[in-house]
């Protein structure tokens, strides 16, 4: 009995060593991207995404707090602290597993809130105001970029504004003699990417959403290990 409890005790150790040790890496890395500007700009960050770095920061902070609870509660075989490892773990699966819930039964209404969204967007594109001209250019370099055109409609979506050059190049300009020839159609006598943005946005959050999925299986596996080790240890030191 006193190996087998040897071997689970260093296990977990391990275990919530590594466990610790990632909730370290996440933490100072989102602080040092929270608060260095070098790392903002690198890395193409703006404030629009502080509330995910925060966010990160805080999964950071109690990976390490679990990952310390779980490597104190193995090595002195407290039975205090594997609960508190466990009920926390417990609390995050559970979390995660509503989240997915959740998700999959709101679907069509995030859906129809990103479509609300792009249409307030779309008003953007056919204002003249100065925040309408810096939301302006900066989709123009993502038409560019991802070879699009519009959120909804296409071209139209611009109204009065598509015939006024932004940046110095026409907006959702298509070169029809390059490699971009079948990516083009004509639009008030020009050629312009026939891709609707919407249809490049939808794709980019499906793509993102399995890889998110990927993520959160691996870790609800990882959890569930740690649910297992934690209190297998907890019944053991009980039996002592």
């Amino acid at each position: 009995m006193a190996g087998v409890s040897s071997c689970m005790k260093y296990s977990m150790f391990i275990f919530n060593f590594l466990f610790w040790v990632c909730g370290s890496v996440i933490l100072g890395v989102s602080i040092w991207i929270r608060v260095s500007k070098d790392a903002q700009e690198e890395l193409g960050i703006d404030s629009s995404l502080f509330a995910g770095v925060d966010l990160l920061i805080a999964v950071g902070s109690i990976i390490m707090v679990l990952g310390f609870l779980g490597c104190c509660g193995a090595i002195k075989e407290s039975r205090c602290m594997l609960l508190l490892f466990f009920i926390g773990l417990l609390l995050i699966l559970i979390l995660q597993v509503t989240g997915g819930i959740l998700g999959a039964v709101y679907r069509s209404q995030i859906e129809t809130s990103l479509n609300t969204t792009l249409k307030d967007s779309v008003n953007l594109l056919k204002k003249n105001t100065e925040e309408a001209k810096q939301f302006q250019e900066t989709f123009q370099k993502f038409q560019t970029e991802n070879k699009c055109c519009g959120l909804l409609n296409g071209a139209a979506d611009w109204g009065s504004n598509f015939d006024t050059p932004i940046g110095g190049s026409q907006v959702c300009g298509c070169d029809p003699k390059g490699e971009e020839a079948n990516l083009c159609t004509s639009y008030n006598s020009k050629y312009v990417y026939k891709t609707v943005c919407r249809e490049v946005i939808i794709k980019y959050v499906q793509d993102h959403m399995l890889i998110i999925m990927g993520i959160a299986f691996g870790l609800a596996v990882i959890e569930i290990l740690g649910l297992g080790f934690s209190m297998s240890l907890y019944c053991q030191i009980q039996r002592k």
